[in-house]
């Protein structure tokens, strides 16, 4: 199949009635309804067992729905080929989840390399993407056990940038990370995605950090939306759990001034 081309009206994501029960028949998500529209970066924000991962997996088809439809680019998950969807979304985690035995350079070259991209292409691409995300090309040649935790997560990000897909699915990439390593990070993330405009959909339990870095930011407990809501709206939003998950918080973290796309 090939890939779809780009829907410009619409949303790029859209979550229409999902729901995703496990085996046994247990709930995790449940009537799921949410857009992601163009340029913007969704934070899906939530404790630990709210849905959040499970969300994003349901983007690149890495889980199915139970019930109800996911959309990419106007085109169900179900209707992709899942190589060539996966292909088109970068995924960043927590701790980059780099192969421990390829280099810099071929981790972050991997898709390039299985798209045919010529060599010297790859290359370039590869040097292209360290400066981009402040590291230097000597490290090209380093394994991951060479480097720093925020390098890895570095390079993480430079290789599901490396094929410039226009999706990308972050799914708690800065967690691990020391407060300040994680504060750079937050920083030159604002930074790319000005200048790249990238579709970003980012997970995280950090109010703080879904606060700076996102331009909506929508809320689950227990597998339900609670709402999606641009930051500073979210900060006054009345919602009984919207102002519990502040409240846990204390005082009011900055926002990032964004007001949503568009």
């Amino acid at each position: 199949m090939s890939q779809a081309a780009p829907a410009q009206n619409g949303p790029v994501i859209e979550f229409r009635d999902v729901s995703y029960r496990f085996a046994e028949g247990s709930e995790l998500i449940s009537d799921l309804n949410l857009q992601v529209q163009r340029d913007e970066t969704l934070v899906l924000l939530g404790r630990s067992g709210s849905g959040k991962t499970t969300t994003l997996k349901l983007i690149n088809a890495l889980a199915s729905p139970t019930s109800g439809r996911v959309y990419v680019e106007g085109r169900t998950t179900s209707e992709w080929d899942p190589i060539r969807l996966r292909r088109g979304i970068g995924y960043v985690i927590q701790e980059a989840g780099l192969f421990p035995h390829f280099t810099v350079e071929r981790n972050i070259a991997l898709v390039p390399k299985i798209e045919n991209w010529p060599a010297d292409r790859v290359r370039q691409r590869v040097l292209e993407l360290l400066q981009l995300v402040g590291l230097d090309a000597s490290l090209a040649s380093r394994y991951p056990r060479e480097l720093s935790g925020g390098q890895r997560q570095r390079v993480g990000v430079a290789r599901a940038l490396a094929a410039d897909p226009p999706i990308l699915l972050m799914d708690e990439p800065f967690g691990a990370l020391d407060p300040i390593t994680r504060a750079e990070l937050q920083r030159e993330f604002l930074a790319l995605q000005k200048r790249l405009a990238k579709t970003v959909v980012f997970v995280t339990h950090d109010l703080r950090e879904a606060l700076l870095l996102g331009t909506r930011i929508a809320l689950m407990e227990a597998g339900k939306l609670v709402a999606a809501l641009p930051p500073q709206q979210f900060v006054e939003c009345s919602n009984p759990i919207v102002k519990q998950y502040l409240d846990a918080f204390g005082s009011c973290p900055p926002t990032n001034g964004n007001r949503g796309p568009g």
